[in-house]
């Protein structure tokens, strides 16, 4: 859901004027203010015991846990979390009064398209609009929710059926960050055209309305997982930027308006988890993978961004623990796995946590090591520094508290620790990093949310340091040029407008140029197969308002050339319902135009008979691509059926997983023998990682055999019914349902796909890897449910 476009200078005005500094008051980022870990409160407790209530400097408790940082706005703290179990487990947003604890109010969301259990929902953190009191979450289904201060949802985007998001088992969803008007969110996706091949990409949104302003890729040709690295704002020679960790093994600075990259710098051979730090023009960032360079493990650089390389376009690296010895370590290079916690910065110390529960202290200048201290045996979440003491938790339910001393080693006996007991004396994990603000502490375990300050001790807070100021705004200074929306969807015929946005080197909007240019449907490139898509069918005017044609389904590219600036969007139109497919017209080798996260996964193939079928990719074993849904329509279809026929080859004994995805419910033929009765099965699920819903029956289909399958979603006011039928094709089709299933917790909407999973897919150490099993799907047909169906 997309609130209306509104018209180009108020969509655009915050992306021109500077942004007042932060009250102290709020703690929108979650690292702090100066985004850094860095809390510049007062009178904060140095101990406390949850036992003793008020007494113990617990001033208020709350059952709701959680796994990462609150936010607090305005008098009112707000949490991410997963919720609830069995069928009616899932993730939401809760806000809180941030003085009393009263709960306010709660916006819950199903989850789906995820690999991720239930045991790591709710690890990103929140982030915030200030002059908007908007709250924004990236939830672990993909969805992107804009909610104001009442929990009254604004806008949300779906990143995974729209943008094809990828996440993995471990939990890694980036946190994201609102900046300038826009909120920007860092994934690894695979969509359609120029986003087809899997990469690291930021996309920005919008505050107001959820439009899409740009798309970035960091890397063109490097992706080694998922990762959860959080961006940090910094303004470094005039010039506002985002900084990141990202998925490509590198540390990355992009301009905030505009996507941009300005210099990236490999450090790694995987995926950076922590977020990084700024000290005036120093980049400081951590990560716990491989080394270029080979063996040991982990690292941590610090670079100048006031000094990048012109040719190269990286920054100055001033120290890097691999690289130099240190007497602290036997003369020996620091290579520990700092790989899962981000570090913190105060005072000129960077305070860096390992994962296995080891505190390092560097001088920041300089690099020094000056001291560590072993507090845990394994971690999570990332250290606090507020009044003069280091707060951090450890995963086993333990918080402990360092009083520090500047460049000293903390004195084991001024440290204070406790052990938060779980249900049941069961293990109450601690993963989450703790906030300071308005004289008070906040955070949470897994089972509850703690304030925690002084009863009757006055507020107090240094002021934070403001981001320095960025260069002087020129309203003649031209450095380039974008359309707005950057990526749209529309129906056949549909149509849109675009705007041309002119902005200096920072991104700021300036005054269009005299002069007038030229709008185009321009040909897209050829796919890595070779094969030629062709344009946009459609029409553009003088005035960028473009009209597609009338085809079910399409994808490409408008573009407008203005003297020596081009500018480009992309437009998929996405096929509506009722539709239908059945590949005859699709080149081969190729995909139908307007799905999302189908090529490279998916292809059209003409098989012996000359009939034409779109074949999974059974070549490569790497989990996005061996497992994939090819999304059809847009995410905000509902009360429909798909319909396809399918079919799945045995190859060294093993058959794939074949599917039809409704409404976020994916009816599954699973090549699987079931030891208990011997059989292969179908299965209706959603969320098949944890499972919330895994309804399965024994249903032995056969290799090589074609069959149709039909899945409908009926939505009732207090359900959801799921009903599927399975045949063989070609014979007649049952009266009854093969399988059915009511949801008291439904999904209301969502993208049909289809689904396969080919796991037999065996990588060879001296050449390419054996194919798997084949999926073919034909005859693909979405109908709405008004249609009557046995």
């Amino acid at each position: 859901m997309l609130k209306p476009l509104h018209p180009l200078p108020l969509a655009l005005f915050s992306l021109c004027v500077p942004l007042l500094p932060l009250s102290a008051r709020d703690w929108v980022h979650w690292r702090g203010p100066e985004q850094n870990g860095f809390s510049r409160e007062k009178n904060l407790p140095g101990d406390f015991d949850p036992a003793q209530g008020v007494r113990g400097n617990v001033l208020w408790k709350q059952p709701y846990g959680g796994r990462s940082a609150p936010l607090v706005l305005s008098g009112k703290l707000y949490i991410i979390q997963g919720t609830g179990e069995g069928l009616h487990e899932g993730e939401q947003v809760v806000c809180f009064d941030e003085k009393t604890g009263k709960k306010l109010w709660e916006y819950r969301v199903n989850v789906y398209h995820t690999d991720i259990v239930s045991s790591r929902l709710g690890w990103t953190t929140l982030t915030a609009d200030p002059a908007k009191q908007y709250i924004y979450a990236h939830t672990t289904a993909g969805e992107l929710l804009c909610l104001d201060s009442h929990g009254k949802l604004v806008w949300r985007r779906q990143l995974t059926e729209e943008f094809g998001r990828v996440t993995g088992y471990g939990g890694r969803v980036v946190t994201p960050i609102f900046d300038s008007g826009l909120v920007i969110v860092g994934m690894p996706n695979a969509s359609w055209g120029d986003q087809a091949r899997g990469l690291n990409r930021y996309v920005a949104f919008d505050g107001e309305t959820g439009q899409v302003v740009w798309w970035s890729t960091l890397s063109p040709d490097t992706l080694y997982g998922t990762y959860y690295s959080s961006p940090v704002i910094a303004v470094i020679n005039g010039q506002r930027l985002l900084i990141t960790g990202g998925a490509d093994g590198a540390l990355h600075a992009l301009k905030v308006r505009t996507g941009e990259v300005v210099w990236s710098i490999p450090f790694a051979k995987g995926v950076i988890n922590g977020s990084p730090v700024v000290s005036g023009n120093l980049v400081i960032c951590t990560h716990g993978e491989e080394n270029p360079e080979g063996a040991p493990i982990g690292r941590i650089i610090c670079v100048d961004a006031s000094q990048v390389d012109p040719q190269t376009r990286r920054p100055k690296v001033v120290w890097d623990t691999f690289r130099r010895p240190y007497k602290a370590n036997r003369n020996q290079p620091l290579a520990n796995r700092f790989g899962l916690a981000s570090a913190a910065l105060a005072d000129g110390l960077l305070y860096a946590p390992d994962d296995s529960g080891e505190i390092f202290c560097f001088r920041v200048k300089d690099g020094e090591l000056l001291w560590r201290y072993r507090y845990a045996t394994e971690v999570r979440g990332s250290p606090l520094i507020a009044d003069g003491k280091l707060y951090i938790f450890d995963v086993k339910g333990r918080m402990v508290i360092l009083t520090l001393r500047g460049e000293q080693r903390p004195d084991e006996e001024e440290t204070f620790t406790y052990r938060f007991p779980g249900p049941g004396g069961t293990l109450n994990e601690t993963n989450g990093t703790p906030i300071a603000v308005n004289g008070r502490l906040y955070f949470t375990t897994r089972t509850d949310l703690y304030c925690i300050g002084y009863p009757d001790a006055k507020a107090e807070c240094d002021p934070y340091s403001p981001l320095p100021p960025e260069t002087p705004y020129q309203a003649d200074s031209v450095a380039g040029m974008r359309l707005f929306p950057a990526d749209v969807t529309l129906p056949p015929k549909g149509k849109t407008q675009f705007q041309v946005v002119f902005y200096d080197a920072n991104g700021r909007t300036v005054p269009a140029p005299n002069g007038k240019g030229v709008w185009r449907l321009p040909l897209p490139p050829k796919t890595p197969t070779g094969v030629q898509p062709p344009a946009l069918q459609g029409t553009i005017d003088e005035h960028g308002t473009l009209i597609v044609g009338p085809q079910p389904s399409q994808q490409g590219y408008v573009e407008y050339q203005f003297g020596n600036f081009t500018a480009r969007a992309r437009v998929r139109v996405a096929p509506q319902i009722p539709y239908q497919q059945d590949f005859e017209k699709v080149p081969e080798n190729a995909v139908p135009g307007g799905w999302v996260n189908t090529a490279g996964k998916f292809f059209v193939k003409k098989l012996a008979d000359g009939n034409q079928v779109l074949a999974k990719v059974n070549t490569d074993s790497r989990p996005p691509i061996a497992r994939a849904n090819a999304y059809i329509t847009s995410p905000d279809v509902s009360n429909y059926t798909i319909e396809a026929d399918v079919l799945g080859t045995l190859v060294r004994e093993k058959m794939p997983d074949v599917g039809i995805v409704n409404s976020r419910y994916t009816l599954i033929l699973d090549g699987k023998i079931d030891p208990e009765h011997g059989q292969r099965t179908l299965r209706i699920t959603s969320w098949e990682a944890r499972p919330r819903i895994n309804h399965g029956i024994a249903f032995h289909w056969e290799p090589n055999v074609w069959y149709s399958v039909r899945l409908t979603v009926q939505q009732q006011p207090d359900k959801a019914v799921i009903r599927a039928k399975v045949w063989k094709k070609g014979t007649p089709e049952p009266q009854a349902w093969t399988i059915s299933f009511e949801d008291p917790n439904p999904n209301r909407q969502g993208a049909a796909a289809l689904y396969g999973y080919i796991s037999n897919i065996a990588p060879q150490p001296d050449g390419p890897p054996l194919p798997g099993s084949e999926i073919y799907f034909d005859n693909v047909r979405i109908t709405p449910n008004t249609t009557t169906r046995n």
